[in-house]
């Protein structure tokens, strides 16, 4: 056997060294460590946000409200997301985006991203159609449990979004020539139409209904201040009356003092003003020489089937505005996502950078973990709940 100078075992020994930290260093540059680390985080904070929603509605009776059950939903979709999508996602960002999966859990991946941020926004249209009739048609909403109207809302936004994603489970993805080390979409056609029924229809037609249903309530909240006002008038109208009379028990008594408080800070409109406990008998001074105030200027309620006219007290008002700002968020973490997503299915030669892609992809996620923290930053039962049950978890 031959044997090797010096110098050529040397050069051996260099090459194979060569050789092997070749071999080492796709393995090294595959592994995205931070991304590992940021999604376990995100997975841990949507599932216990969402989960403290959900536990807050279920338990306290101050947040039973129809518009609650739809933020459960809205929760639920979210919780699935991180149970069911996010640890997947995580393990082929963790690879670089390299998919060493099968297909068929890609599929099912893709099946259950769509669904999902397609149950998120049909959720938040439904809530915008509930307080579009919640505002607008008070009389037909049913504010105490949810009704049948309601239940078929929320039956539909998951039916809807199982229907946009079911494609995926016929096959739809399995076209000729595709890659088994990149999990997407593969069908150009099917980026469009999930697109289009997920996103891009459903958030005009949600924002023209809030525009709608924020220009009724500031036209109920001026109807409402005007009543108060006119009130306000024939009481002081009757007390000027009244007080050049001789002191009588069946006179008005004086101006309640809610009356008094500014008209923003009073929670509802009066129906009625405050009787005494005996009726006045206007006949007994039909003659006497005093001012005397008529009776046409005191608007009374003569129809009793009107006080039974459905009313937005200021705890449903605070609510309404949390929504907004829950839509806003969400247009603002997915918006860019849709956008590009669409681009490169349509555009053939719009070159959308991968780095940016998943940046987008992201921040679509982080929108789930979101939803909790506005909860709780804008509404007060919520954030009373949250505080409770963190110092009792704290406590024990």
């Amino acid at each position: 056997m031959e044997k090797l100078s010096p110098a050529g075992a040397q050069g051996l020994k260099g090459t194979m060294a060569a050789n092997l930290s070749a071999a080492a260093a796709p393995e090294e540059e595959g592994h995205n460590l931070p991304a590992l680390v940021f999604g376990i985080l995100l997975i841990v904070v949507i599932i216990c946000g969402n989960l403290l929603v959900c536990l807050s509605v279920l338990t306290e009776k101050a947040l039973k409200t129809t518009t609650n059950y739809f933020i459960v939903s809205l929760a639920v979709a979210d919780l699935m997301l991180a149970v069911l999508v996010l640890p997947l996602f995580v393990y082929s960002e963790f690879q670089d985006g390299v998919w060493t999966l099968s297909t068929t859990i890609c599929d099912g991946l893709m099946t259950m991203d769509v669904m999902l941020c397609t149950a998120s926004i049909f959720n938040l249209c439904a809530i915008s159609i509930d307080r579009f009739i919640a505002v607008l048609i008070p009389l037909n909403y049913n504010r105490k449990h949810v009704d049948l109207r309601q239940a078929v809302l929320l039956s539909a936004t998951w039916i809807l979004a199982l229907a946009v994603a079911s494609p995926v489970m016929f096959g739809i993805n399995n076209v000729p020539g595709r890659d088994p080390s990149e999990c997407k979409l593969e069908n150009d056609d099917y980026v469009l139409y999930s697109s289009v029924c997920s996103f891009f229809i459903p958030c005009p037609i949600m924002l023209m209904l809030y525009c709608g249903m924020f220009r009724g309530l500031r036209r109920w909240e001026e109807a409402r201040k005007a009543k108060l006002r006119n009130s306000i008038m024939a009481c002081r109208k009757l007390q000027e009356a009244a007080a050049s009379l001789p002191p009588l028990a069946s006179l008005p008594p004086p101006l309640p003092p809610i009356i008094e408080r500014e008209l923003t800070d009073t929670p509802d409109e009066p129906s009625t003003i405050p009787s005494p406990d005996q009726p006045y008998n206007s006949s007994e001074f039909k003659d006497a020489p005093v001012p005397a105030v008529s009776f046409a200027d005191i608007k009374f309620n003569p129809d009793p089937h009107r006080r039974k006219r459905a009313k937005i007290n200021s705890r449903e008002r605070k609510a309404m505005q949390v929504l907004p700002v829950v839509v806003g968020a969400f247009l603002f973490c997915w918006t860019p996502f849709f956008v590009l997503h669409t681009m490169r299915a349509r555009c053939q030669r719009c070159h959308v950078p991968p780095a940016l892609m998943s940046v987008v992809t992201w921040l679509g996620y982080v929108n789930s973990a979101l939803n909790p923290v506005i909860y709780t930053v804008f509404n007060t039962e919520f954030r009373n709940f949250f505080k409770k049950f963190l110092h009792r978890c704290c406590s024990a």
